[in-house]
């Protein structure tokens, strides 16, 4: 007996390719290294160079009256009634999931890894409890999200599930020896915080002989805006190293040899997975707790207020000057990052499949 199909359902933006910047591809790409149960078919706006580990339905968007949320739509239904799949797993678009499920019987999944209080037929409470009560399945990425999901309503039609991102632990570096280095690596925004971290670096350096600090953007397209100059310009005169844009995998090795990491966002983290990835490669972590962040990093990282140099500052000066708790708190984050393991993750998902098929 064939396996049931599955048929993944990316957001028009999100390009499905080693060349993007996107996180749902790469999660989708991670889990399908796992045993499941099930045939997985992506679909999504065509791409030069998609990745080649799951197989790629390019979809283009049909000519007809309509925004571009609906040729979308309307382009991937078509594409999906080619090879009608047993189940419709469609990620961070409500409004698609909703039209999908008007035009195919298989069951239809929502999976949630950004703030549904920002999207189509999701921002009000009364669109949120009749998504619930729509859709045979709903699931986001954190319990920050689900509780984003749940606010303003009193009892859900269905449970909401919470699929914590996985981590992939077999292939991130080992730590090694740890250079006393300052390390951001995010996008270079002011929601990342990362104009937070060049001012308290400013303040810090002077007092830490030996020690240097490095920013990794991991933001590759972003455009160059004003922020970046003045970013620039600061960072120069607190003598921290831009050290350019890296890939993820280049950017995991170097928190892996990382006397600190930081991760100062501003905004609320819905998945916190910059966090995870630097308690996997044992990063000692100096970490803000808004969103998802605190689900990650709370007990295992020294906390920050972006919005409150001198603290921050003392923080980082702290941390750099005492071993032993640098120490410990890279022992204990890579013992909770144990616990997001990719291929829990993938088992999880392919149990919530198979209860969507009665399976």
């Amino acid at each position: 007996m064939s396996a049931p199909a599955v048929a993944v359902v990316l957001p028009p933006r999100e390009a499905f390719s080693p060349d993007a910047e996107g996180g749902i591809g790469p999660a989708i790409r991670l889990l399908a290294r796992y045993p499941s149960g099930f045939s997985v078919r992506v679909y999504g706006m065509t791409v030069a160079r998609p990745f080649h580990e799951v197989p790629f339905v390019p979809v283009r968007p049909a000519l007809v009256l309509g925004d571009a949320a609906r040729r979308y739509a309307v382009g991937m239904a078509r594409a999906l009634a080619a090879a009608p799949p047993a189940l419709l797993e469609v990620h961070d678009r409500p409004d698609l999931a909703l039209h999908l499920k008007r035009h195919f019987s298989a069951p239809v999944l929502l999976v949630l890894s950004r703030d549904p209080q920002a999207m189509r037929r999701a921002r009000a409470a009364a669109d949120r409890a009749a998504l619930i009560a729509a859709l045979p399945g709903v699931a986001t990425a954190s319990e920050w999200l689900r509780t984003r999901l749940l606010e303003g309503m009193e009892t859900p039609a269905r449970p909401v599930t919470v699929l914590p991102a996985g981590l992939d632990l077999e292939h991130l570096p080992l730590p090694q020896t740890r250079e006393p280095t300052l390390l951001f690596a995010g996008p270079l925004t002011a929601e990342s915080g990362v104009d937070a971290f060049v001012a308290a670096c400013a303040r810090v350096l002077p007092r830490l002989p030996g020690w240097r600090a490095d920013i990794i953007a991991t933001d590759r397209s972003a455009p160059e805006t004003p922020f970046h100059t003045l970013l620039r310009e600061r960072a120069a005169a607190a003598g921290v190293r831009m050290a350019g844009w890296h890939s993820r995998e280049e950017a995991r090795h170097a928190l892996a040899g990382c006397g600190m990491a930081v991760v100062p966002s501003r905004w609320p983290e819905p998945v916190g997975l910059a966090a995870l990835e630097a308690l996997g490669c044992g990063a000692p972590l100096l970490c803000s707790m808004r969103g998802a962040l605190a689900e990650r990093a709370e007990g295992v990282a020294e906390l920050i207020d972006p919005d409150d140099p001198e603290s921050f500052a003392a923080a980082m000066l702290a941390l750099a000057r005492d071993p032993p708790r640098r120490a410990a708190l890279s022992e204990a984050g890579r013992a909770k990052a144990a616990g997001f393991a990719a291929a829990e993750a993938a088992a999880r998902l392919d149990a919530l499949r198979s209860s969507l098929l009665g399976a």
